[in-house]
């Protein structure tokens, strides 16, 4: 098996912890939509072992992470599911949050759509949503390091690019979520948490 690595998720996964830590606190079950590598999971589930982490994403994403709990066998964080945001049935839940690193700027704006119709069906009464990554607002970059961030983006894919806050924050809204948090993370990015009803 495949077992890919970020040089970023490293850098991050400490202060997205040290959030998760207290934001979590209270929950049991996490869906991560976008798993990746496969090592945010690892990570978090050894260092929240009251959770129970499902990690899921497109299958050809699926090797790295089944490589990544084949050598650490965290025992509370399960093997990918197939999630296609807008295509596939998402699990039938309920959980107690939904986490997704980086992935909100790579997605076409209609999945993260899909994602965040998707994240409100599965959630519970007063579950949490928890998105990480760069965020305009105002319709503004945050940095001239986001702003050239962007330009490669949309170089590498016209669908792709830095989301404007308040327009995540509609849809969490016609989800019936309410903002909780916006955290600010190293490198110009965002930890945005939302609670559902």
């Amino acid at each position: 098996m495949t077992k890919m690595y970020s040089a970023a998720c490293e850098r991050n996964r400490e202060p997205i912890l040290a959030v998760l830590r207290d934001v979590l606190a209270h929950a049991r079950s996490v869906l991560e939509i976008g798993s990746g590598t496969g090592q945010h999971a690892v990570y978090f589930g050894a260092n929240l072992p009251h959770l129970v982490w499902q990690t899921s994403d497109l299958p050809q994403n699926h090797a790295s992470i089944l490589a990544w709990l084949d050598e650490a066998r965290p025992p509370n964080v399960l093997p990918p599911l197939r999630l296609d945001v807008g295509a596939d049935a998402w699990p039938a839940g309920p959980f107690d949050a939904v986490f997704s690193a980086n992935t909100c700027h790579i997605m076409a704006w209609e999945q993260v759509e899909a994602m965040f119709a998707g994240a409100g069906r599965v959630l519970k009464q007063g579950g949490m949503l928890c998105i990480y990554g760069p965020f305009n607002y105002n319709g503004k970059f945050t940095s001239d390091s986001n702003a050239m961030f962007d330009m490669s983006l949309k170089a590498q894919d016209g669908h792709m690019g830095i989301r404007d806050f308040e327009a995540v924050d509609r849809l969490a809204g016609a989800q019936g979520m309410v903002l909780a948090g916006d955290h600010a993370m190293p490198a110009n990015n965002r930890l945005l948490v939302w609670r559902r009803g």
